[in-house]
C-alpha cells in the first residue's frame, strides 16, 4: 500500500494477473493493510453505488469517534476518486489528493476516520464498491461542498458535475469549520492509536 501523503489514506495498487479466460487479482489483503496501518480493518457494512457520467458524490465523512474508514474500489468503469483532509489542526488540513480507480487498474483506496470522500464518475455505470468500518448513521453523517473553491479539487475538464439535492446543499469548508461539524485532528489521532492498541477505552 502507497501512502498518499496525509496520515491515513493509502493506495493499494495490486498486480492484476490477465489470461484469456479474464483476469484475477487481489483488492485487500489484510496482513498488508496491518503493515500499513497497525491496525486491521474492521467490517460493518459493504456498500455498492452505481453512478452516471459526470456524477459526484460527497465530500463525505462521519463524526469522531467512531468515524466511518472506507476501502474503496471501482469495478466497472472510472472514476476520480478523493480524499480531502477535513481534521482541524492536521498538518496537512484542507489538502486533498486525487487517484483514478477503474476497471483496469484495479486500484483501491482506504480512507481513515475524520477524512472526507468524493468521486466524479468518469463512465456510464461507473460501479463501486466499498468496506466500511461502520454502518451507516445519518445522526452522525456530515458533507462538505465537493465543488468549494477553498478546497480547490482539480475535477476532469469538459463534464458538468452533477450532485444531489443534499450533497448540492451541503457547507463550504469554512461554513463547516464555523458551525464546529469538523473533526478535530487530535481526536482522530486518539482514536487511530486507540485501534493500534496503543491506548486503552
Amino acid at each position: 500500500m502507497r501512502s498518499l501523503g496525509m496520515d491515513g489514506a493509502w493506495a493499494l495498487e495490486p498486480k492484476v494477473f490477465p489470461d484469456e479466460r479474464g483476469s484475477f487479482h487481489e483488492w485487500y489483503r489484510g496482513t498488508e493493510f496491518r503493515e500499513a496501518t497497525g491496525y486491521d480493518l474492521t467490517l460493518r457494512q459493504a456498500n455498492c453505488s452505481v453512478s452516471r457520467w459526470g456524477v459526484v458524490r460527497g465530500l463525505h465523512f462521519a463524526d469522531v469517534p467512531p468515524g466511518q474508514a472506507k476501502y474503496v474500489t471501482c469495478v466497472r468503469g472510472a472514476i476520480l476518486d478523493v480524499v480531502v483532509d477535513l481534521r482541524v489542526g492536521s498538518p496537512t488540513f484542507a489538502q486533498w489528493e486525487a487517484v483514478r480507480l477503474d476497471d483496469g487498474n484495479r486500484h483501491a483506496l482506504f480512507i481513515a476516520e475524520g477524512l472526507g470522500h468524493a468521486f466524479m464518475a468518469l463512465t456510464d455505470d461507473a460501479t463501486v464498491v466499498y468496506l466500511t468500518s461502520e454502518g451507516y448513521a445519518p445522526e452522525r453523517e456530515r458533507c462538505v461542498h465537493a465543488l468549494d473553491p477553498e478546497l480547490g479539487i482539480t475535477w476532469p475538464e469538459g463534464i458538468r458535475p452533477l450532485l444531489s439535492p443534499k450533497d448540492a446543499e451541503a457547507p463550504t469548508l469554512a461554513e463547516a469549520q464555523r458551525d464546529g461539524l469538523l473533526p478535530s485532528y487530535e481526536a482522530c489521532t486518539a482514536y487511530y492509536a486507540k485501534l493500534r492498541g496503543e491506548v486503552s477505552d
